[in-house]
């Protein structure tokens, strides 16, 4: 059974761990809106292995108390407004790492081990600002062979926008392979979704290897143009118009609210 998007943000509660993916990869921006109108808060967002608009919007409405990521982009439209605002005057907590550090902690949640290691990022500033991640020696090495293991992340909820959902409420991603790793790292994923068919995924064999199985899956939502205003990789191109909009309208606390109020609350007294 599809949920309206009030249904399926109500799953998410006050203080959850979020997972969302890159721009590019499916973002429910219909359910971050719907976020803001619910005023959610105290948010621990997870970008996986980056964020953008999405994790911009939900700071800028006081909607997150934790930013865990590699980095918070607007790409073309940098810098981010809200985000650089909240992280100068300290009103969210910024947990900084890097993208292969980001995938390893949920392939490690996902595989249900405590930690995964890594060794790329030894020599690195990011170590003196990471006490939770320990360099250790490698156990099968006898000579002196330093590896940093990174404790497991385990979201509540791996939120993202996909192309197709089934009756039976399996997922189609594609070859979003990371929306996949998101979903079995965490508790449950919410997904909204551009259609739902009547045909089950898994029993075709062009698209079951890119089908997330409904075991997965806590809530689905039917939202056309669900990703708007940013661009889907099945769907509309990133609305340039309204992108650049933004990025005029929030450098001010005023630019901002009115952002919200048009295109959040949609006139609404808020």
């Amino acid at each position: 059974m599809t949920l309206s998007i009030e249904q399926l943000v109500d799953k998410i509660p006050n203080g959850a761990k979020i997972a969302v993916p890159a721009d590019y990869a499916g973002i429910a921006m219909e359910a971050t809106r719907a976020l803001i109108r619910r005023n959610a808060h105290d948010l621990h967002i997870v970008g996986v292995p980056t964020s953008g608009l999405q994790s911009e919007l939900l700071i800028g409405a006081g909607c997150v108390s934790v930013f865990e990521s590699s980095a918070l982009t607007l790409g073309e439209y940098n810098p981010p407004p809200r985000f650089s605002k909240a992280v100068k005057d300290g009103s969210i907590r910024l947990v900084d790492a890097t993208c292969p550090a980001i995938h390893a902690a949920l392939q490690a949640s996902q595989k249900g081990a405590p930690f995964m290691p890594l060794r790329g990022i030894i020599g690195s500033d990011i170590l003196q600002h990471h006490p939770d991640w320990k360099v250790i020696n490698n156990p099968f090495n006898q000579d002196e062979d330093p590896v940093v293991i990174i404790p497991a992340i385990q979201p509540d909820v791996a939120l993202f926008h996909a192309p197709m959902a089934d009756k039976d409420g399996n997922v189609w991603v594609g070859r979003r392979r990371e929306l996949v790793n998101m979903a079995q790292a965490s508790k449950t994923a919410l997904v909204t979704v551009e259609k739902i068919v009547e045909t089950n995924l898994l029993e075709d064999e062009k698209i079951a290897a890119g089908t997330l199985p409904a075991l997965y899956v806590g809530g689905i939502s039917v939202c056309k143009n669900g990703s708007w205003p940013l661009g889907f990789w099945q769907g509309a191109k990133e609305d340039t118009a309204h992108l650049s909009d933004y990025r005029e309208r929030a450098k001010t606390d005023e630019g901002f609210k009115s952002y919200l109020q048009e295109f959040v609350f949609r006139g609404e007294d808020k």
